[in-house]
């Protein structure tokens, strides 16, 4: 058995380029004093409001390699830690991410983490207290996380339920940042910033997303993020009629029921 190390090269996991990223409380100094205190961080909030843009900005800012996860419900302990594969007749041991992040002392992120199983998230605890390690038992092998290794992981408090929920044992281990859209005219500024659109197309926007927020909960599960305005946008930008580009970018994406996607054409209307 031979075992198979993977090396990050920096074309794959280092963002070259700063990732634009509007800052709405004091979620940088916060998470970059994790870091530094070797705390893994855990951000909440709904779908579209920026946790992995923010991600790729502090992985920018920290210099580090950035590996993301995006967890479903049928991710197992194995593929975020490692598997046997058959190669060229051999049996070789092949890391997952988890394994690859902890070895490069990168920052993995496991987006959605309430998506995996629960006998996955497990595999997380030791890596997220204070022995920072990941037992690799099919190896026999306990890797050591180095001080610059990051966890973070995300997860949408508003699809909590029974079923679906961070478990108490996970999430008091991490510090939480809580994300939310911006307010309007921070959220204008980036809508503007992302698609070249000009101001007033902008605001309007802004406007029709608040409208749609409104309706979580009467018949939405959630209103427009900011990333579906900047989809609008950039179809906007594009030539596409405004109407046309939010039915398309945002009442679509939000819902298949004939009475909502009505309503919510109706609001884009009104405005447009």
């Amino acid at each position: 058995m031979q075992h198979e190390l993977r090396v990050l090269r920096p074309e794959e996991y280092f963002i070259a380029e700063e990732p634009y990223y509007e800052p709405v409380r004091d979620e940088i100094p916060v998470f970059e004093a994790a870091y530094r205190n070797r705390l893994p961080i855990l951000l909440k909030g709904p779908t579209g409001c920026g946790k992995t843009r923010f991600m790729e900005h502090m992985a920018w800012r920290l210099k580090r390699p950035l590996i993301t996860v995006s967890c479903h419900d049928d991710l197992t302990s194995s593929d975020l830690v490692g598997r046997f594969l058959i190669k060229g007749g051999e049996t070789i041991w092949v890391d997952g991410p988890l394994a690859r992040a902890v070895r490069a002392g990168g920052i993995c992120y496991l987006d959605e983490i309430v998506e995996a199983r629960k006998d996955t998230t497990v595999v997380i605890h030791p890596l997220a207290d204070d022995r920072r390690v990941l037992p690799m038992e099919k190896v026999g092998e306990l890797l050591e996380a180095p001080d610059e290794f990051c966890l973070a992981i995300s997860y949408n408090p508003g699809y909590q339920s029974v079923l679906k929920d961070l478990k108490q044992s996970t999430r008091q281990r991490f510090v939480a940042l809580e994300f939310d859209y911006p307010e309007a005219a921070l959220e204008q500024k980036i809508v503007e910033k992302e698609s070249g659109i000009d101001s007033g197309q902008a605001r309007q926007l802004v406007k029709f997303a608040h409208m749609t927020r409104n309706l979580k909960g009467q018949g939405l599960d959630e209103g427009a993020s900011t990333r579906l305005l900047v989809h609008a946008a950039k179809l906007i930008a594009s030539g596409i009629p405004p109407v046309a580009a939010c039915r398309s970018a945002v009442a679509q994406a939000l819902t298949d029921d004939a009475d909502m996607l009505s309503a919510v054409n109706e609001l884009s209307s009104s405005l447009f």
